[in-house]
């Protein structure tokens, strides 16, 4: 996941998502050191998911499709307002979001580094104008949640790992969420 500079702090948990300390976001990362994040999900009207293609100069899982928009609350921040804060940092927009379930994982990802995160999962509606910031995102599209889960069973190593993750461990209620548009 990512956030506005590469050794941001970010908020040290332990599983109970209890804060126990602050680090560099790098170094939580090379550490694999457990951490606050938050994901977006957002759906429009005809019930497709939002995707991002992360920007090939992000320091991990440069170039993958992705959810909405990813990344970690600064210390003092909620989980709510970082996730509002990076939907219009990352693709230029705002809408109502509401939490859909905390996701805890613990992986390896490209550039030698580990995610090991508590996630807050929000999700929201929009079907307005899209205006990625291009340092973050190099591309996005629309696409159903049936095409969506098709392509990721085709093409695993296009999708970044806790997008995946969310899609495996969560997808009944993601395809009922996407369907209550």
């Amino acid at each position: 996941m990512t956030g506005s500079a590469d050794n941001d702090p970010v908020i040290l948990v332990d599983a109970d998502d209890v804060q126990v300390g602050i680090a560099g976001k790098l170094d939580a990362h090379r550490r694999g050191l457990k951490h606050r994040a938050i994901s977006v999900l957002v759906r429009n009207a005809a019930g497709a998911f939002l995707l991002q293609r992360r920007s090939p100069a992000k320091y991990h899982s440069g170039g993958l499709w992705t959810n909405a928009c990813c990344s970690h609350p600064l210390p003092g921040e909620s989980t709510a307002d970082a996730a509002q804060r990076r939907l219009s940092q990352e693709m230029g927009f705002a809408c109502r979001i509401e939490p859909l379930f905390v996701f805890q994982y613990n992986t390896p990802v490209p550039g030698g580094l580990i995610e090991n995160e508590l996630v807050h999962v929000f999700g929201g509606q929009h079907d307005g104008a899209i205006k990625p910031n291009p340092a973050e995102v190099s591309e996005w599209k629309w696409i159903s949640y049936a095409d969506l889960v098709a392509d990721m069973r085709a093409r695993p190593d296009a999708y970044t790992v806790w997008f995946r993750q969310y899609v495996d461990t969560h997808g009944g209620m993601l395809a009922e969420w996407i369907g209550r548009s």
